[in-house]
């Protein structure tokens, strides 16, 4: 029943099975190894997958100062995101701070901080500019500079002729922002030393307003942020300083305001991508400039 093998054969069978064994083994190697390799490989081509595409929407009120530049920059960012709208409204920076603490805006644009009922509310600062504002006259005023003190008894009612600060003899004609206004809040600030306002007057809701109607109103006087100013009126020179970039890095020129963008908390996609492009060095250096304003960080540098 059983053959024997010569020792001939015996010893090319072991030959044999030792080689295949070795031979399995050096494919178990070179299959762990290749696993071992796969794994950084597939690491990198995880990482290197593109970003999520930012999609919904953003709404921003506020400060009709600031909504030149918002409203710019809301065109650009929805140009390189689609998929994202922005919503930009004007309102007064009270208006918006109030919006962004109730939730009902994303973003508060302010050119003042928050009062005081605001400060335990969570929100969020993010400074995108700094805006300088001019008094407007009608180019009828024959008056091309007012002291400071000047200019805070005319808006408290005390001079009430342009005669008594060199001009001609005409009755000034105030036209003032809303309470909610934060344009009328820098002006009382840094003008009135914290005085309130006369009463007389009319009021105009938004900057634009303001300075169409200072523009049509003979005799006429109010303030805007310096975006605003074109040829249809006449910036006045305050203590013989007119505004300027230089003029407000050196500290002669104090009647501007720095622009705010708060959120409840800290920001999300796409209102967190949002803010950031605004802050952006690009934007800053550019837009910011064409529009006007003055980058963020001016006084810091």
């Amino acid at each position: 029943m059983f053959k024997f093998m010569s020792k001939k054969g015996i010893t090319f069978t072991l030959s044999a099975v030792l080689m295949m064994g070795s031979l399995v083994g050096c494919g178990a190697k070179t299959d762990t190894k290749n696993a071992a390799s796969a794994t950084p490989a597939a690491s990198a081509a995880a990482s290197a997958a593109p970003k999520a595409e930012l999609s919904g929407t953003v709404t921003a009120s506020g400060s009709s100062a600031l909504l030149p530049l918002v409203k710019q920059a809301a065109t650009e960012f929805m140009e390189k995101n689609p998929k994202v709208t922005i919503n930009v409204t004007a309102g007064g920076s009270g208006t918006g701070i109030k919006n962004v603490a109730d939730g009902t805006s994303d973003i508060g644009n302010s050119d003042v901080e928050p009062a005081a009922e605001y400060k335990d509310k969570g929100l969020v600062d993010h400074q995108v500019a700094i805006a300088p504002f001019a008094l407007i006259v009608n180019k009828d005023v024959k008056v091309d500079n007012v002291t400071k003190q000047q200019a805070a008894d005319i808006y408290m009612g005390k001079v009430t002729n342009w005669k008594e600060v060199g001009g001609n003899d005409a009755k000034i004609v105030l036209v003032h922002r809303p309470d909610s206004s934060g344009s009328r809040t820098l002006v009382k600030q840094i003008i009135l030393d914290g005085k309130e306002f006369t009463k007389d007057g009319i009021t105009q809701e938004n900057s634009g307003a303001m300075k169409t109607a200072v523009a049509g109103q003979s005799s006429s006087i109010g303030y805007v942020d310096t975006p605003y100013v074109d040829d249809s009126v006449k910036a006045l020179k305050i203590d013989n300083v007119a505004f300027s970039e230089e003029n407000i890095k050196n500290g002669t020129y104090k009647l501007f305001g720095v622009e705010h963008m708060y959120t409840k908390g800290e920001a999300k996609d796409p209102t967190k991508a949002f803010i950031a492009y605004i802050t952006s060095k690009e934007f800053q250096g550019k837009q910011v400039r064409d529009l006007k304003f003055l980058p963020a960080d001016l006084l810091k540098k």
